[in-house]
């Protein structure tokens, strides 16, 4: 097999090719712990954490006349007065209106962009510059899973916590850091001169940081110093998987790619080999047609960054779509009493245990995707579990329908796959167990709602 579209024909359905994929969740590549995931979780609310973003991510730099025209063509965003040091959230729908991924890109220079993010967008823009006729040459700096001997072209750190701009501060040599969201800016750290963007994962002020790869340690040793006066931590794999879960954003919708005439080109393209190809669904809602795991610009909260002033693929579509209704995402603050009971029911000695739950992020495919419903309907569905120990409790993203999608009701996440598991090698085998959870904004935290995309 040499393409998504090969591997697919074998298999005969997505979605159950998906959902039985080997592959587990998506790795990040650096130690599990530095110290405590606890603590280095309570580090980004309460002091600082410094989060080394250089190994996980795919960068495609695209390069030329057409750079932005190209972004422009594929995005549902404008790009009217994108350029040089200015930075957004991209985001990508098939032609009939359901999103392939979102990720962040920097405008380098007038005539460059970088776009950095899980495979799924670097793809998408690679295909379109190679295949489209647009006036421009890209270079793919792999993630490190995918080729683990590459070097990387860039490092990049994030710090942040309500400390992250004291210490930026305290080892910046060059001029005034640019701190509003989302606007680029310049650190000289170390004799190095650095890029910055006003971004985090955690929902919290700082700033993401990356220059040469050859510059990374001494960069980072800096940071580490001052740090320490400020109680910083360094976040490691378990600690950063959790911290979707509190920032609200969903890293993980499944690409709307498997399906469709329009798409077969791009399926033809993809290499079986790709994360499309081989990154897997689970959790307890299971269905045999993929389109159901499709996700909108609305059910993820992009619809606020839709934008109908330019041609875009998938435009036609979303102007259809625009009235509604629409789901919302919101969190899920899930009833301590039924997690608790997870846990004891490890311990029974009759049947099946329940699904573990791994601390702090408890998803175990690439793609989770779990059942929500009131009084026995589905009413959306529920993602990346994880336990936040500044809130004390566990927490999980989700896509409800709008009747329920208030702040308050109580709603019920099934947790667990189906008949004992799927064949994943991240399941074992276990029983389907219901947890009560009440409906809450996103962010979680009342303070990264009120201060995060107000930073200045």
């Amino acid at each position: 097999m040499k393409s998504l579209e090969d591997r697919l024909q074998a298999h005969g359905n997505p979605a159950r090719m998906l959902y039985e994929s080997q592959m587990g969740r998506y790795a990040f590549p650096i130690p599990s712990e530095f110290t405590h995931w606890m603590e280095e979780m309570r580090a980004w609310r309460e002091s600082a954490a410094l989060m080394d973003q250089s190994f996980h991510m795919t960068d495609l730099y695209v390069k030329g006349p057409d750079a932005i025209k190209l972004l422009s063509d594929l995005a549902v965003n404008s790009f009217a007065t994108f350029g040089k040091d200015k930075a957004k959230q991209l985001v990508c729908v098939n032609h009939d209106g359901y999103v392939i991924g979102d990720a962040i890109v920097f405008g380098l220079e007038d005539d460059e962009v970088n776009v950095v993010g899980r495979p799924v967008l670097a793809n998408w823009v690679q295909f379109f510059a190679e295949t489209g006729g647009y006036d421009v040459t890209v270079t793919r700096d792999q993630r490190s899973l995918d080729d683990p001997d590459h070097r990387r072209l860039t490092y990049r750190y994030e710090v942040q916590g309500p400390h992250a701009l004291d210490i930026l501060d305290a080892v910046n040599e060059g001029g005034p850091l640019t701190t509003k969201f989302f606007n680029m800016g310049y650190i000289t750290i170390a004799g190095h001169q650095a890029r910055t963007l006003s971004h985090g994962m955690g929902g919290q002020q700082g700033l993401e940081i990356w220059g040469p790869v050859a510059d990374g340690p001494a960069v980072k040793a800096a940071l580490i110093e001052a740090g320490a006066e400020y109680g910083m931590r360094l976040v490691g794999s378990r600690a950063y998987a959790a911290a979707a879960a509190e920032s609200g954003w969903v890293p993980s919708p499944l690409p709307a790619i498997y399906t469709g005439d329009q798409m077969k080109p791009y399926r033809d393209w993809l290499s079986a080999q790709s994360f499309e190809a081989l990154a897997s669904l689970g959790g307890s809602f299971v269905s045999d047609n993929v389109e159901d795991y499709y996700l909108t610009p609305w059910d993820l909260d992009y619809g606020r960054v839709v934008k109908f002033d330019h041609d875009f693929i998938g435009r036609d579509a979303l102007e259809a779509m625009a009235e509604g209704p629409h789901r919302r995402k919101m969190t899920l603050v899930w009833h301590p009493d039924d997690v608790a009971a997870i846990f004891r029911g490890l311990m029974d000695h009759d049947g099946l245990a329940p699904k573990h739950m791994e601390m702090p992020a408890a998803h175990y495919a690439a793609h989770p995707y779990d059942k929500v419903s009131v009084g026995g309907t589905q009413v959306g569905v529920s993602i990346t579990p994880a336990y936040s120990p500044g809130e004390r409790a566990w927490i999980s993203l989700a896509i409800l329908n709008p009747e329920v999608a208030e702040i308050g009701t109580e709603v019920t996440v099934t947790w667990g796959e189906p008949d004992g598991g799927s064949s994943k090698p991240t399941v074992e085998r276990h029983r389907q167990v219901e947890v009560r959870a009440t409906v809450q904004p996103w962010p979680i935290h009342t303070g990264s709602r009120a201060s995060y995309r107000s930073q200045t």
